[in-house]
């Protein structure tokens, strides 16, 4: 498990701006060839600490190094995390388990999804949530 969250919680966060970076304007993307290459640049630019949330949190006055910290970092890195694939991992369900010429394109699935109001792309969410704690 610890080993997980090690890799997991850096490559994780790299794999969500890489799945974002295209809503960005060009000038801000960043890019990333992979997702190695993804947490290399994160390291060098922006610093060890930005890999991870309990890091983050424990550079604040307010937490420790203790099992409560340790619960918030997972919770809110699982949280974030969630939010930001479900509308994809929603778009991608529907996809795979729609019928025969049900949707004639990815657009028509998007807005097949939008007409159902922004919890469509929620869907499953009290699941993925749990799942990601």
């Amino acid at each position: 498990k610890t080993t997980g969250g090690l890799v997991g919680t850096p490559a994780d966060m790299v794999n969500v701006r890489m799945q974002n970076d295209v809503k960005l304007p060009p000038e801000q993307r960043r890019n990333y060839k992979h997702a190695i290459d993804g947490m290399i640049r994160v390291y060098k630019e922006e610093g060890f600490k930005r890999l991870y949330v309990k890091l983050g949190l424990l550079s604040t006055p307010y937490f420790e190094d203790n099992a409560t910290t340790h619960f918030l970092s997972s919770l809110t890195a699982g949280a974030i995390a969630t939010t930001m694939t479900q509308p994809l991992d929603v778009l991608k369900t529907r996809a795979m388990n729609a019928t025969p010429g049900q949707f004639n394109s990815m657009w028509a699935l998007v807005t097949y999804t939008a007409k159902l109001g922004p919890a469509g792309f929620f869907k499953v969410s009290c699941i993925s949530y749990r799942r990601a704690g």
